[in-house]
Parts: C-alpha cells; sequence; structure tokens
C-alpha cells in the first residue's frame, strides 16, 4: 500500500500480503544433500552438499534465493550437521514482478530448513533471521517483505516497525479493492546495482546530514536513526535536507571532501560492494523522499483508523503522491510503470503506484469495488491487448486481491 524504499531506513512500512504464494514440498533425509527441484522447467534442478553452501552474489539464479534462507537458519543454530532435504518448489508470484517472489522463496526456504531441523522460532524471529538472510545475495533491503511474509493475516493491511519488530493490523476501508498489474518488464534487484546505489545514497545523506548537526556521523547509518536523534518530527526534516543537501549530483569527490575521509575509506566502509564504482550519488532527491514516503506511512494509517466518509479518496491521493514521489525523487520508476499507473487511473482508479522495488514489475490499484470489472476490461484493453508478449501473460498479470495470510506449514505424516 505505502511505504517503498523506506525499511532499510529504519522506517515503518504498510503492506499487506497477497494471495498469491510460494509452496515447497519437503522431505527431510539422513545424507547433508539438498535435492532442489522447481514446477517451472526454465528453473533448473539443483543439487549442494550442505557442509559448503556457496551463494553466488554476481550471477544470482532462482536456487541461490533458496539458499539464503537455508543459510541463515544454519548459521542462526550454528548447525553442524543440517539435515538434507528433498525439495519441490511451486508458486503462482510472477517473478522479477515487484511482488517479493525472491523474498518470499527466502522465507520459504527458512521455514523449510526450521522444520526440518527440529528447531523453532517465533514469527517475529523467523522475520529477523530471514530479512538478514537476503543480504548473502548481496541485496542491501530492510525486512518488510520478510515481515509480511510471516507476520500478515488474512482480512487485513499491517503496519510493521522495525527496532524492535512489530505489527499492528489496519483495517482497510470498505467499498474499494485493490488490482495488481503488472507491466511485463522484469527487474531482479540482485542483477543490478539500482537497489544498491539508493541504499548508499541514503547512507550517505544520512552521514553528511549528521555531520552537519554535529551528531556521531561514523554510527549513523539510517535516515530513520538521525531523526530519532534530532528528536523532532519527521516534517521538520524536510527543512533540514532543503537547508543542508543540494539537489545537483554529490560526485566521490565531495563526499570524501565534505566527511573529512578518503576515497579509500568511503569504498571501505560506506559503500557497498556493487557500488564501488558509482561516480556520482543524489542524495538530495533520495533523502526527500524517505521523509515525504515516511510521513505518508503514518498518514495512510491515520485515515484508516479513523475511516472518514472520504477515506478511499485520500488513501488514494496518498498512493498517487508515492508514485510521484517514487518517479521523481527516488527515480526507480521505468516508462511503462508510469504508461500503466496513467492507464490504471483512467480507467477508473483512485490511486495507482508502482510497488516492489520498482525498475519494471507491478503496480497496486485502489478500485471502487463498483468500477472493478470495467476498471479490469479498460486495463486490458489500453495496456495489455495493445502488445502481443503483454496479451499472453495477461492472465497472470492482471488481478484483484485481499489481503491474504503469512507463512504456514502443513505436515504429512505417512
Amino acid at each position: 500500500m505505502t511505504g517503498e524504499h523506506i525499511d532499510y531506513c529504519g522506517y515503518a512500512v504498510l503492506p499487506m500480503a497477497i494471495e498469491q504464494d510460494i509452496l515447497a514440498a519437503v522431505q527431510p533425509v539422513d545424507s547433508r544433500i539438498l535435492h532442489l527441484s522447481n514446477t517451472n522447467p526454465t528453473y533448473l534442478d539443483f543439487s549442494l552438499d550442505l557442509n559448503d553452501v556457496q551463494i553466488n552474489k554476481t550471477k544470482p539464479l532462482w536456487h541461490s534465493y533458496f539458499l539464503c534462507g537455508l543459510k541463515g537458519i544454519q548459521e542462526h543454530f550454528s548447525l553442524d550437521g543440517p539435515k538434507g532435504m528433498n525439495c519441490m518448489v511451486d508458486g503462482s508470484i510472477p517473478p522479477s514482478s515487484g511482488l517479493s517472489s525472491s523474498s518470499a522463496l527466502v522465507c520459504c526456504a527458512g521455514l523449510a530448513t526450521l522444520k526440518a531441523n527440529g528447531k523453532s522460532l517465533s514469527k517475529v524471529e523467523l522475520a529477523e533471521t530471514c530479512a538478514k538472510c537476503e543480504h548473502y545475495i548481496g541485496t542491501e533491503g530492510g525486512g518488510m517483505d520478510q515481515s509480511i511474509s510471516f507476520l500478515a493475516e488474512e482480512g487485513t493491511a499491517k503496519l510493521i516497525e522495525f527496532g524492535p519488530l512489530r505489527a499492528t493490523d489496519v483495517k482497510l476501508p470498505q467499498g474499494a479493492v485493490f488490482v495488481i498489474a503488472n507491466s511485463c518488464v522484469e527487474m531482479n534487484k540482485a542483477a543490478t546495482a539500482h537497489f544498491n546505489i539508493r541504499v548508499v545514497e541514503c547512507r550517505l545523506a544520512t552521514k553528511i546530514l549528521a555531520k552537519f548537526k554535529g551528531l556521531d556521523w561514523k554510527n549513523l547509518m539510517k535516515l530513520g536513526d538521525l531523526q530519532c536523534s534530532l528528536g523532532v518530527p519527521v516534517e521538520e526534516m524536510f527543512a533540514i535536507v532543503e537547508e543542508v543537501l543540494h539537489p545537483e549530483p554529490y560526485t566521490r569527490e565531495e563526499i570524501c571532501d565534505t566527511l573529512g575521509i578518503s576515497l579509500n575509506n568511503l569504498c571501505a566502509t560506506i559503500l557497498s560492494q556493487n557500488t564501488q564504482d558509482v561516480s556520482t550519488f543524489r542524495l538530495f532527491q533520495r533523502a526527500k523522499h524517505v521523509y515525504s514516503e515516511a510521513a505518508r506511512v503514518l498518514a495512510f494509517k491515520k485515515v484508516c483508523d479513523e475511516a472518514p466518509a472520504n477515506a478511499v479518496q485520500l488513501l488514494g491521493d496518498l498512493m498517487n503522491q508515492s508514485h510521484v514521489s517514487c518517479r521523481d525523487m527516488y527515480e526507480c520508476s521505468c516508462s511503462e510503470l508510469d504508461q500503466l499507473v496513467d492507464i490504471c487511473l483512467k480507467s477508473g482508479a483512485i490511486g495507482s503506484r508502482l510497488t516492489g522495488a520498482g525498475w519494471g514489475g507491478c503496480t497496486v490499484s485502489m478500485v471502487p469495488a463498483d468500477k472493478l470489472n470495467v476498471f479490469l476490461t479498460n486495463v486490458q484493453d489500453m495496456y495489455y491487448k495493445t502488445d502481443g508478449r503483454r496479451s499472453a501473460m495477461l492472465k497472470q498479470s492482471l488481478f484483484a486481491t485481499k489481503p491474504g495470510s503469512g507463512a504456514v506449514v502443513i505436515v504429512e505424516t505417512l
């Protein structure tokens, strides 16, 4: 719903789980061998000795995400003799679509490994562990996707807060449904530097703002932690950003001069592995997006809690503002997503925005329930049926959804 690209900045987010899912049939075995198969033949079988789990960050394949969840549980419990598993994976989440298919697979693997080895964790502990797991593949994300995967409950959205992790039910207004529309532009966030560049830009903005304010900038990594250290409302951060940061891109040299550090220090302690060669950073824009999006999350929850007569319109406005900020300030949209958002609004949506990391993937739209069928028909005609490839993907690309439940384990004894 709202809260894009701010979980890794320490801010609360407001997602819901969709009804699509990732499934794994798992058979624990006495060997220490993992055998992975997928019902989709494009995803090749994979086997691995669990005494030597290696994850290739440079070329993330489907099984790499399973290994992330598995490795996280192994390390959490310091498993010396992990159980082998025969696993068959299936799923109805479109891949690389911004609907967290990779995070769902990480969580699925973590839960399967937990159960196969006879261990237990609370849902919160499991969500926190799996959030760290995805870092194995090089994506320096937050914990939104993993948290909603475990903490979601059918029929309600969740306000998810971090440090410590906690989730609060958020009742969505009556009279509107949420519709997912896939732009059919695939984006694997671990396969490019786009995502981690944004993480690093937010980290750099935090440090420069903190140094200007006389804080311990070396130990501040997140824009949310900076706000807490200053002890001001999130709205006051807008003026601080405009006072300190300039809209023009920052060069590596300017950042080093501002912070009083060497280029080697910048690369070693602040930049990520796949952002070492990035030459310029847009700090003003990224910080503006994060603080405005954090404020929108709180505004979205307030509208849901108070349920005024015009709640649907107010929430739609917040969704539209979120997309504009993602497009213009965070620059994580693409022309197809912008086109699809425009078509969704013209087709009757009250609000529409990209969802997920961006640069492709899906939009989510809030549509009056009594206009759903007309909306779906219009979007089909205006976006999908104008392109052969999109038309072929239509069945799994455009669907209404309601808040679904989180991960479950079904045990069958023979």
